[in-house]
């Protein structure tokens, strides 16, 4: 990539960047007990969270090695919400950029309404990994979700509790390894604009073959602010338990969103 063309893309993403924090209408974040917006995602793994028709949303994760993903949804229709995301490592620093191979894709149809005995849930499909792309296994770092199923509920305890499972099998299978994967989480609120997130993902598909993963399946923890105006900022906490490499102190990333009516 050309001189010209990481200044052209540096520039896009802070464009991207200041128009997320230049409104200032319509609903506030996905944190917290006054949060208005569901959460889609905790830290890399989906939940039964919806956009609501005729709004979008704006993610910018900023990841390890100078990375950064921005992806754009949308609610097309009642239950149903469509995205696409890119994005790639080293677009931070002086070294040339290496950017994914491919767009990601993601679908989202709601299936079942959460009522007062049984979860939400939700059917999807999505291509987007994390952590950046591997050329040589013709994967993510975290492997794309693929195909998924996952169901949330929440409850009230002091402020919100919300519980996620789901069952998901990733396309990405160079690495040898073609088991599906299983992943559960919770949210808890922390006042009226703060949450606080866990995740665990068995890693089952990245485990074998050419896998990264130890058997140790990727613990993530997150701490969610709302910032207003459909902005929510988050700080994550990956590979806790050390599945994916030695690591001194645990995987740090930045994920901002926002979302409004169109």
């Amino acid at each position: 990539m050309s001189v010209a063309s990481r200044h052209k893309l540096g520039c896009t993403v802070v464009a991207v960047c200041l128009a997320v924090t230049s409104h200032h209408a319509f609903a506030q974040g996905s944190a917290g007990t006054a949060g208005k917006l569901e959460p889609r995602y905790l830290t890399d793994v989906p939940t039964a969270g919806m956009i609501d028709k005729g709004n979008f949303a704006v993610d910018i994760d900023f990841y390890r090695a100078g990375g950064v993903l921005v992806g754009f949804s949308a609610g097309i229709f009642n239950r149903v919400s469509m995205g696409i995301s890119y994005g790639g490592s080293k677009l931070i620093g002086g070294e040339s950029p290496e950017l994914n191979e491919t767009p990601g894709v993601n679908v989202k149809i709601r299936v079942a309404e959460e009522g007062m005995l049984f979860p939400a849930l939700v059917l999807g499909f999505d291509s987007q990994g994390k952590e950046g792309y591997i050329k040589s296994l013709s994967r993510y770092a975290i492997k794309s979700p693929g195909l998924y199923a996952v169901v949330s509920k929440n409850y009230a305890a002091l402020g919100y509790l919300s519980l996620h499972g789901g069952v998901n099998y990733s396309f990405e299978r160079a690495d040898g390894d073609k088991d599906p994967n299983v992943f559960v989480g919770l949210e808890k609120t922390i006042g009226p604009i703060v949450s606080m997130t866990v995740e665990y993902s068995l890693g089952l598909n990245d485990n074998g073959g050419d896998a990264i993963g130890r058997g140790k399946g990727y613990l993530n923890a997150a701490l969610k602010v709302t910032l207003g105006s459909g902005l929510t900022l988050g700080v994550n906490m990956k590979d806790l338990l050390k599945n994916g490499e030695d690591l001194n102190i645990a995987n740090r990333t930045v994920h901002i969103e926002f979302s409004k009516p169109f």
